[in-house]
């Protein structure tokens, strides 16, 4: 007779993956009402003039001839009108808009500066899965802004043997939910990235899966230990990180290519891509990283981690200072 208990979390998985997709209709069609309510408040104010006071005698009138209906105050119902007009003229997003709660959507449209940076954070939000918690946070870091002006910097081999690699990284990584000290460890860094786990994950983006803290590479006699080792589904790849709490010098990418090379001689299945190393350190001088991965022949990149919001304003004055500099150079061609 077996004495094993039954498994039975297989069960608890289909009805949890049943409970999942259900909230994803009821919310896809939330979604579609709202906007087709949106875009008839947008006829008749175009066409009848109506106002925020009509507007208020519609949400009366619902409360009376639907009591048991929720969200259609004045202002919910003024704010669908918006959410039709913001996106009307951008019927690519048409699918992308359907996969976000209402919280998501007002908050995009009620604090993103223009149209580029809404579709930043629409499409950002639907492939990282975030909370609306996430994306609060991710607005308050300057994602967007930290993005455009500071794209990665990727060695040519990573663009050579990556190509689809440059937006799947970041020149800096958010890590204010580790509560570090100015004064921390690299030992405090990776252990607080890998309790952690879920945060760091959703910070880098999708595709990434935890593979192991200190990994070790033997090579000849001698054991060595990469601090934090993953794989990116999409790339189909290793991903190894170095930690570092200090400012960057050249001379860490050679440390870095040497796990690369250890991986992909010792560990690297047969159908993987070449495995990528991120050099991730307190601070950089991004001209002395250009220099430093220009001869590079491993698929590189560094990145500077922030354990702080950034300053929102300075980010802001630099992304005007970009959108300037694009407009200069859009005139000169």
């Amino acid at each position: 007779m077996n004495d094993t208990p039954p498994d039975f979390t297989p069960i608890l998985t289909l009805i949890r993956d049943a409970q999942g997709r259900a909230l994803q209709r009821v919310n896809r069609e939330l979604i579609d009402l709202y906007w087709q309510i949106g875009a008839y408040l947008h006829a008749r104010i175009q066409a009848d003039g109506w106002g925020r006071g009509t507007v208020r005698q519609l949400a009366d009138w619902l409360a009376q001839e639907h009591p048991q209906a929720r969200g259609f105050s004045a202002s919910n119902l003024w704010r669908m009108g918006q959410f039709y007009d913001t996106y009307r003229g951008n019927p690519k997003l048409a699918t992308v808009l359907r996969e976000l709660g209402w919280s998501h959507h007002m908050t995009i449209i009620g604090r993103a500066q223009s149209e580029q940076e809404r579709e930043f954070y629409l499409q950002a939000a639907t492939q990282g899965h975030w909370t609306h918690r996430e994306l609060l946070r991710q607005l308050d870091g300057g994602l967007y802004q930290r993005t455009l002006t500071n794209p990665a910097q990727l060695s040519p081999a990573l663009h050579q043997q990556h190509p689809t690699a440059p937006p799947l990284f970041r020149d800096s990584y958010l890590l204010d939910f580790l509560n570090l000290p100015p004064a921390h460890s690299e030992h405090d860094l990776r252990r607080g990235l890998v309790t952690h786990l879920k945060h760091f994950l959703m910070e880098l983006g999708p595709d990434f899966t935890f593979v192991a803290e200190e990994y070790r590479v033997q090579v000849g006699t001698q054991d060595f230990f990469i601090d934090l080792l993953l794989y990116h589904r999409g790339l189909q790849a290793l991903v190894a990180f170095e930690l570092k709490i200090t400012h960057f010098t050249p001379a860490m990418l050679g440390q870095l290519d040497f796990y690369l090379e250890a991986l992909d001689r010792d560990h690297r299945k047969p159908h993987e891509n070449p495995s990528i190393g991120v050099l991730l350190c307190r601070s950089a001088d991004e001209q002395v990283v250009e220099y430093a991965l220009a001869r590079s022949a491993s698929p590189a990149l560094v990145a500077r981690y922030l354990t702080a919001l950034p300053d929102k304003a300075l980010l802001q004055a630099k992304l005007n200072e970009f959108y300037t500099l694009e407009e200069g150079m859009k005139d000169d061609e």
